[in-house]
């Protein structure tokens, strides 16, 4: 009896089931399952690296390194636009924006947000510098979905509280005094007053500034900075286009498409009345020297020589000229060194070293006596075989980790240098000659062109005032 009342609720519950499928309205099977369409991933296969190139759903333009061998996933984030973008009176404004990239989103606090980086064992950070706005990410890739959805939430539901933001205005005002104390930036600001005092490079925060600024203000600003067609994406660690897409494309979700900044215009570098000298009084024992002259960008075809030349130049530590005569032969420094630093905007090539005071003339006169040596007698085919050497030989070192990837490749997206540049980097120093040398120390190495800047109580140093005066005493 039992058997036949199971039989005939089952066989009822199977007619009604019948019953309600025919019913039911047809539904296309495209319906059923969601099918992204496939990424277009165009592969370049590298002497040091196979990079993987494909633009996400979203739109988020990326580069890939899949590295299956170590479980972790870095990622680099930027954006075009940065402090220059800063309104006027506001100055500090892109600051205050990434301060707080990880102060705190959706639900969680600051404190909340923190805590939960270290459960999931990642990091997460952003950065501004006058062109860029930079978001830098670091995590187990077998919790990789969970820290991009934390990250995610910054970009979505920012929060900007209040505590956070009362801390950066402190940190910003302690800031502001004790700049008048640093050397570097006194430095910084006689250089820029002289050299480009009308350009957005030369303003300075301000603790009007700083007040003024709102955590409505930086919310607002976020999505000035941060929009979707000035993102740039590179990332290093064991995943696949097809799962780093996605999470891209969460951190994006709320971004703006696009959005209007000031254009950054260009600055070139004056003519020099010499002797090109400025002394910025600052009560210590020594001295900072700064010396800062035209420079090359980097789509200039005579970037590489003046890059290989300013290794024996200044950059080369114990094996630059400058080192070896200011501080080993001379004794006036511990140490002095020397870059080229190709700016989209503006191009500079300078160095700088501390000294005693009483010696600072000396060690001015020093720099200009190499200077003056490169124009005149160019380098050694034994100090370029050298530079060759150490250039390409210790190439490889800034590929040693996931983060150092990812950053050198962010360095080549927003350089413009193309996807082989790692490639071709090595043969383009190697191809550097001792003519390309010569011809480039005659024309960038020219002590004259340079502005020195001296930060201390500096002895034996004649500025253009001190020239001056002493013409109108012979008159």
């Amino acid at each position: 009896m039992k058997t036949r009342l199971v039989s005939t609720l089952i066989l009822a519950g199977c007619l009604s089931a019948c019953a309600q499928f025919q019913n039911a309205p047809l539904v296309e099977p495209e319906a059923l399952v969601a099918v992204e369409p496939a990424l277009e991933v165009t592969v370049h296969s590298g002497d040091f690296a196979e990079i993987q190139q494909f633009v996400t759903p979203g739109g988020a333009s990326v580069w890939l390194v899949s590295e299956p061998s170590i479980p972790i996933l870095s990622v680099e984030m930027a954006w075009k636009g940065g402090e220059a973008a800063d309104p006027d009176g506001l100055e500090g404004l892109a600051e205050a924006v990434v301060y707080h990239m990880n102060e705190g989103a959706g639900d969680l606090d600051s404190l909340a947000y923190q805590t939960r980086m270290e459960e999931l064992n990642m990091s997460f950070g952003c950065s501004s510098s006058n062109n860029w706005t930079t978001c830098s990410a670091s995590m187990l890739t077998e919790n990789a979905g969970e820290a991009m959805d934390l990250v995610a939430s910054s970009f979505s539901a920012p929060r900007f509280d209040e505590g956070p933001f009362e801390r950066f205005r402190r940190e910003q005002e302690v800031g502001l005094e004790t700049r008048e104390a640093s050397a570097s930036y006194l430095a910084w600001r006689a250089k820029s007053q002289a050299l480009y005092p009308d350009h957005p490079y030369a303003r300075e925060k301000s603790a009007e500034s700083i007040a003024a600024l709102t955590p409505e203000l930086a919310r607002e600003h976020l999505r000035k900075l941060m929009v979707k067609d000035r993102l740039l994406v590179t990332a290093v660690g064991a995943v696949t286009p097809e799962e780093l897409a996605p999470m891209i494309d969460k951190v994006i979700a709320d971004l703006p498409d696009s959005s209007d900044l000031p254009e950054t215009p260009e600055i070139a570098f004056p003519a020099l009345d010499a002797p090109a000298t400025i002394v910025v009084d600052l009560p210590q024992p020594q001295t900072l020297v700064q010396f800062t002259g035209p420079g090359l960008k980097r789509e200039d075809p005579d970037f590489f020589p003046a890059y290989v030349l300013n290794y024996t130049y200044g950059g080369g530590g114990f094996d630059s000229r400058l080192m070896q005569t200011l501080r080993v032969q001379q004794g006036l420094t511990y140490g002095v060194y020397t870059s080229v630093n190709p700016g989209e905007y503006y191009s500079t090539w300078g160095g700088a070293g501390q000294t005693k005071n009483e010696s600072a003339g000396a060690f001015i006169e020093g720099v200009k006596i190499e200077m003056q040596d490169f124009v005149d007698n160019g380098m050694t085919e034994e100090e370029l075989a050298d530079a060759k050497a150490y250039l390409t030989g210790s190439y490889p070192l800034g590929f040693d980790s996931n983060a150092k990837i990812a950053s050198q490749m962010m360095g080549v997206r927003q350089d413009e240098m193309g996807i082989d540049y790692f490639d071709r980097r090595n043969s383009l120093v190697n191809a550097v000659t001792l003519d390309d040398i010569n011809r480039i120390a005659k024309e960038y190495l020219d002590p004259s062109k340079s502005l020195f800047i001296a930060v201390g109580m500096p002895e034996g140093i004649e500025t253009a005032e001190d020239a001056a005066a002493e013409d109108t005493a012979a008159e």
